[in-house]
């Protein structure tokens, strides 16, 4: 079973969205034979990545940073998003934090990181604005040598 695990940006513009959604499909249905897809269903790249990856087939498995991480989905829709994603995963990994924390953000990405085959990073390639965040992560697979897959658009900054 091929692996393929995504770490990125919690927000992303409207002028490159399409092109993500169309990326992340390449490369979810690209693959030949059964795909475990892994996320942490945060709002923006996650829970983008892991949609599209369960319309393509895949057994999704959700990597839950923290025990208070549903408190942090800023509205109602993207906590609606994220619960029902839960629910259709084939499987749950709960990292030990009982709070949402940048460490907790960490362990789940690097989790990710070394559990899957190829890592798919929604990023613009910009330094982390914290510990566990989108560069760090990507930064992190590569020196595993895990091969990383990044979508963005040249010229479009995320806010």
């Amino acid at each position: 079973m091929k692996r393929i695990g995504v770490t990125g940006h919690r927000f992303i513009p409207g002028e490159v969205l399409g092109h993500v959604e169309d990326a992340l499909r390449a490369v979810l249905d690209g693959h030949q034979g059964p795909l475990e897809a892994f996320s942490s269903l945060a709002e923006g790249a996650d829970q983008l990545f892991a949609v599209i990856a369960l319309e393509c087939g895949a057994d999704l498995t959700v990597v839950i940073p923290s025990g208070d991480y549903e408190g942090t989905f800023e509205d109602a829709e993207s906590l609606a998003r994220y619960r029902g994603l839960k629910r259709r995963a084939a499987q749950e990994v709960r990292m030990d934090f009982a709070r949402s924390t940048d460490e907790a953000y960490y362990a789940a990405g690097t989790y990710i990181a070394d559990s899957c085959d190829r890592l798919v990073a929604v990023w613009d390639g910009l330094p982390a604005r914290g510990h566990g965040g989108t560069g760090e992560i990507v930064a992190y697979a590569r020196a595993l040598g895990k091969p990383v897959t990044v979508i963005w658009r040249e010229g479009v900054t995320r806010d």
